[in-house]
């Protein structure tokens, strides 16, 4: 993967955009955008300490949120168009929320009530 952009949010948070396109043939490509925006768990995003020690033993911190856009089989000249096309697709649909404020508080939270939801697919890491 090659970084190509790291944006600043309003937020405080940095949206880091990364290329994982790649070669499938001489003439065809899969084009993936892949943005990583690094979240810290933050005690203060629980009402209950214990909620937050229980999502740091399962999720490391910085969580980090990840967005990603592919296609597969694209000519190898569309490359870099259809990839500025996913990279402003995010940038128009996608950043205005991720640079919100309760942004950060609400995805750790989701972090949490995933744990919640599904247990057995996060067993306590000790």
């Amino acid at each position: 993967m090659t970084l190509i952009e790291e944006i600043r949010l309003p937020n405080g948070l940095v949206a880091e955009i990364w290329d994982d396109s790649r070669m499938i043939a001489a003439d065809t490509t899969t084009v993936v955008v892949v943005v990583k925006i690094p979240v810290a768990l933050k005690e203060e995003y629980f009402e209950d300490p214990a909620d937050c020690r229980k999502t740091a033993k399962v999720f490391d911190s910085p969580i980090v949120y990840e967005y990603r856009n592919e296609r597969s089989f694209v000519a190898a000249g569309e490359r870099e168009a259809l990839f500025d096309e996913f990279l402003a697709s995010f940038k128009k649909d996608v950043l205005p929320y991720v640079s919100k404020d309760h942004f950060p508080r609400r995805f750790v939270l989701s972090k949490y009530h995933e744990i919640m939801k599904d247990p057995w697919k996060y067993p306590d890491r000790g």
